[in-house]
C-alpha cells in the first residue's frame, strides 16, 4: 500500500468504519475508490445531491465506468421531489453497511453532507417528530415572502441555529423553527446538550488536505468541466419537467444555474458566481471539520 493506504489500512484492520470526508472538490471520491480497490471495499455515499436521480453532472456523481469498477450504495435512489433527512439516511446507510460486511467486504462511507455523516456515526438529537401542518405553513411563508423571511423568524427564536444555516436552506431552517414551535426549546440547545456523545460505530474520519489556493483551482477546474459537459442543459431539463422546487436544486452550483436559466444571471458571470459560492461553502465545510477528529492526509 501507499502511505495513505497504510494509514487507513491499519484502521480497517481494527474493524473501524472508515469515513472519507473533506471540503467539496478535495478528492473524496478519488480517495475512496483508491482505498476500495486496495481493501476490496464498497462505497456508501453520504451526499445529499447524489442520492437523487437526474442530478448527475453538477453533483460529481461517479461515472458509469466508476460505478462498474467500484460498487456504490445510495447513489440515484430517489426521485427529485422525494424527501430524505439525516435520520432516513442513517437508516439506509446502516442497512448498506450491514449488507457489505455480511458479504465479507469493507464499507467505506464517503461524502460531504456532514450532518448525514454525523447522524450515521454519532446519532441524532431526540427532537419532536415532524408536523406537516407546520411545514406547510413554513413553505407558504418561503413562497410568499421569500426564504430569508423564514430564516429571519428562526433568527428571532434561535440565533445560534440561524447563524449556522444558510437562508436558502429552507428545509433545515424550517426544521429548526418547527422544533422550537413544537417544544419551546431551541434546536441549537438540544444539539449542544446531546453533543453527539454516544457513537453508533467505532469509526475514523479521513480527508485530503489542500491549501486554499489549490482547492480554489480544483473548484474552478471542476466547474468549467461540468459546464462544458452539459450542467446548464441538465438543470434546464430538470426545471422543464417540473422539478424546479426539488431540494437538490438549492445546493451550491445548481442554485446559481437555476437562476441563470430563469434569466437572472448572465452566462458570462455564471462560472465566477459558482466558484465564489463554492469557495464559501468549502470554507464552511472546513470550519465544521476543524471541530471533528479528522486525520488530514497529504
Amino acid at each position: 500500500m501507499t502511505p495513505i493506504g497504510d494509514t487507513i489500512g491499519s484502521v480497517i484492520a481494527a474493524n473501524k468504519l472508515v469515513a472519507i470526508v473533506g471540503p467539496t472538490a478535495s478528492g473524496k471520491t478519488e480517495l475512496a475508490m483508491e482505498l476500495a480497490a486496495k481493501v476490496d471495499g464498497e462505497i456508501i455515499s453520504a451526499d445529499s445531491v447524489q442520492v437523487y436521480r437526474r442530478f448527475d453532472v453538477g453533483s460529481g456523481k461517479p461515472s458509469d465506468e466508476e460505478l462498474r469498477r467500484t460498487k456504490h450504495h445510495l447513489i440515484s435512489i430517489l426521485d427529485p421531489l422525494d424527501a430524505i433527512d439525516a435520520a432516513r439516511f442513517a437508516a439506509l446507510a446502516d442497512a448498506a453497511i450491514l449488507d457489505v460486511r455480511q458479504r465479507g467486504k469493507v464499507p467505506i462511507v464517503c461524502g460531504g453532507t456532514f450532518m448525514w455523516v454525523k447522524a450515521l456515526l454519532q446519532g441524532l438529537v431526540a427532537a419532536p417528530p415532524a408536523s406537516e401542518s407546520i411545514r406547510d405553513r413554513h413553505r407558504t411563508i418561503a413562497q410568499d415572502e421569500g426564504r430569508p423571511a423564514l430564516h429571519e423568524r428562526l433568527r428571532e427564536v434561535d440565533p445560534a441555529a440561524a447563524a449556522r444555516l444558510h437562508p436558502n436552506d429552507a428545509m433545515r431552517v424550517s426544521r429548526a423553527l418547527e422544533v422550537f414551535e413544537l417544544s419551546g426549546e431551541k434546536m441549537s440547545d438540544m444539539q449542544s446538550a446531546h453533543a453527539f456523545k454516544s457513537p453508533r460505530y467505532d469509526y475514523a474520519l479521513f480527508a485530503r488536505a489542500h491549501d486554499p489556493s489549490t482547492l480554489t483551482e480544483r473548484i474552478e477546474r471542476r466547474a468549467r468541466i461540468w459546464l462544458e459537459n452539459g450542467w446548464i442543459e441538465e438543470v434546464r431539463a430538470i426545471i422543464a419537467d417540473g422539478f424546479g422546487d426539488a431540494r437538490a436544486m438549492s445546493s451550491v452550483g445548481y442554485r446559481q444555474i437555476a437562476a441563470h436559466v430563469r434569466g437572472e444571471v448572465p452566462r458570462a458571470e455564471l462560472l465566477e458566481l459558482i466558484v465564489r459560492s463554492t469557495r464559501v461553502f468549502a470554507r464552511r465545510q472546513r470550519t465544521w471539520l476543524n471541530h471533528e477528529p479528522v486525520t488530514w492526509l497529504p
